[in-house]
């Protein structure tokens, strides 16, 4: 079975699989949001927006019905299967594999609307963590949660933000002072944006700051 799973001919389907596990490893330390589902939603839905053919064709694919990051590990995960699948049916008729080149198109074809069809009940499950009407920029000024881990100068942890709607996002915070350290659980207001990183302060301390 490892044979047939790392056959040069099913290697991308193999690659799949990993590259799935590994976004699911960033996701679960914190690495992999940074308020990139914001960024990248904002973007294609401006550019779609008014073309309905377009539109259409990502909503069939479950385009804004998860988080990006989920419709991905999704995608890779039914696209994973079906290869494999494949060309295990093909090896049974056959005795062979079909190439990569062949197998892969192939496979993409058909996880494409199957992940579309499996976001439809997903999405009533997984909540929506991030949101496409907000731009991350907006989170500034807002009051976060230190979520994972202990947010000190130059070591920023993970933490959670509610925008204006009330969705969820994930971000990482560091403070905005040298002598500052967030906790986990400790509420922050997030002051200003450097790249990735949001810089906070704790709540009130604005205050005293502006006195």
């Amino acid at each position: 079975m490892i044979d047939f799973w790392l056959a040069d001919e099913n290697l991308i389907f193999a690659a799949a699989f990993v590259l799935m596990i590994a976004i699911g490893l960033l996701q679960l330390i914190g690495l992999g949001d940074l308020g990139s589902d914001v960024d990248i939603d904002t973007d294609i839905d401006a550019d779609v927006g008014g073309t309905g053919v377009v539109g259409g064709l990502l909503s069939f694919f479950g385009w804004g019905r998860l988080p990006f990051m989920i419709l991905l590990v999704l995608f890779l995960l039914v696209f994973g299967l079906t290869g494999f699948a494949g060309q295990q049916f093909i090896q049974s008729l056959t005795g062979g594999l079909l190439p990569a080149m062949l197998a892969a198109p192939g496979a993409a074809l058909v996880a494409l609307p199957l992940t579309g069809l499996l976001s439809r009940p997903l999405a009533n499950i997984i909540p929506q963590d991030e949101t496409t009407a907000v731009s991350i920029d907006d989170l500034t000024g807002r009051r976060a949660i230190i979520d994972i881990g202990t947010a000190k100068p130059g070591y920023p942890a993970r933490a959670k933000v509610a925008d204006r709607h009330g969705h969820s996002h994930a971000l990482m915070v560091e403070p905005d002072s040298d002598d500052d350290i967030f906790n986990t659980g400790e509420e922050v207001l997030l002051v200003r944006r450097e790249g990735e990183i949001f810089k906070a302060v704790a709540v009130g301390t604005h205050w005293l700051k502006n006195a």
